[in-house]
Order: C-alpha cells, then sequence, then structure tokens
C-alpha cells in the first residue's frame, strides 16, 4: 500500500478549499461593492435589497413538503 498517495490527495484537497475561500472573498467583496454603488446612486434601498435577498432565501430553501428526488 502507497501512503504516499492518500497525502498527496489531502494536500490536493486543501488547496482546492484555499482556492474556493479565495474565490468566495472575492465573489463578496463584488457583491458589497455593487450593492454599495446601487444605494449610493438611489437606484435601490438598502430595505429593497434585503426584501428582496429575503424573498431569494425562501426561494431557494426546498420545501419539505416536496422532496428532490
Amino acid at each position: 500500500m502507497n501512503r504516499i498517495r492518500p497525502h498527496l490527495q489531502e494536500v490536493n484537497m486543501i488547496g482546492k478549499l484555499a482556492d474556493l475561500k479565495e474565490e468566495h472573498y472575492r465573489n463578496t467583496l463584488l457583491v458589497t461593492a455593487l450593492m454599495d454603488l446601487l444605494i449610493e446612486k438611489g437606484v435601490m434601498t438598502r430595505d429593497e435589497i434585503e426584501a428582496r435577498m429575503a424573498d431569494l432565501d425562501r426561494i431557494m430553501i426546498p420545501d419539505p413538503t416536496y422532496p428532490i428526488s
């Protein structure tokens, strides 16, 4: 049994996780900047953005009476 291979797979998985964390940070930064600009320019209010977020959150949470198969 080769013990090096599982260790290399673990290192690879850690690298992928680090990449995902960086991508998540960049996406969060972009969304925050866009929200701030929309509010600053008077296109939307913070309340409108929060209401839209709540609507989308309700849509994204699956209904337990209709499980996804």
